[in-house]
């Protein structure tokens, strides 16, 4: 167990809420990070304080530098850095790259690429050895788009997923032998307000049967493999890069 605390960025629903409350049934103190919907982020502190856990909800666009800053001040408050499972992500409206606005593409990588950076940044300053911190580990969101491409879709999303991964590969090198470990989880098609996003909710129920195990994931399917990186039993696991998929 653990008294340790944990930031989930994009924690108000989804993956992020999933691994708000299977992070917290395990010890950790969470701080939900949620970018606009406050209903949504404190109705899963309310879900973690119900079972006797401990939570905080804190708005964070991490597309902002000045709200990440904000979003680790007030975990430091809150107790001491253990965990960053960099959740939060977007996704465009289904398009080609020859119809993709210089607007659209540098929203999406500033939330899904440099957020994710800076947050690392953030939490490596408070867990490394070498800052006088306990160690810890960050946990980045991919997707298994790193590897198709996502062609007539969201190739932006895609090569952002893309980007996360060598992040994953190059921070887990840089601070393995200081207390930190770096993984990453590829989810595939999985249950979650994401496709709606990209102007297509059923989209992950009309592509299952191309899914090996015929069925689309659930977001407590992507919780339970990030809950276990976070564990002990994950102790010698760091650079990896595990999918999550059903095959896909």
């Amino acid at each position: 167990m653990t008294d340790r605390v944990a930031v989930i960025t994009g924690g108000s629903r989804g993956i992020g809420r999933a691994t708000a409350l299977a992070a917290a049934s395990r010890g950790f103190k969470i701080v939900v990070g949620y970018a606009s919907n406050e209903a949504a982020a404190q109705s899963t502190v309310a879900a973690i304080e119900a079972k006797n856990g401990k939570a905080i909800a804190v708005k964070c666009d991490v597309g902002r530098e000045h709200d990440i800053l904000a979003l680790f001040k007030a975990a430091d408050k809150f107790g001491t850095l253990g965990a960053l499972i960099n959740n939060a992500g977007i996704v465009g409206p289904t398009s080609r790259v020859d119809e993709m606005s210089a607007e659209r593409i540098e929203r999406l990588m500033a939330v899904n690429v440099t957020g994710s950076i800076l947050c690392a940044r953030e939490a490596v300053k408070r867990m490394s050895t070498r800052h006088g911190g306990q160690g810890g580990v960050i946990i980045n969101l991919s997707s298994v788009a790193a590897k198709l491409g996502s062609p007539n879709t969201y190739v932006d999303y895609a090569a952002s997923k893309g980007a996360i991964d060598s992040f994953t590969i190059g921070l887990a090198h840089e601070v393995a032998s200081e207390g930190i470990r770096v993984a990453a989880i590829r989810p595939g098609l999985i249950d979650t307000d994401i496709h709606a996003s990209g102007g297509e909710p059923d989209r992950a129920h009309r592509l299952a049967p191309m899914v090996p195990m015929k069925r689309v994931g659930t977001a407590e399917e992507i919780a339970n493999a990030i809950v276990w990186l976070l564990s002990d039993e994950a102790s010698y696991v760091t650079s990896a890069i595990l999918d999550v998929s059903g095959g896909r």
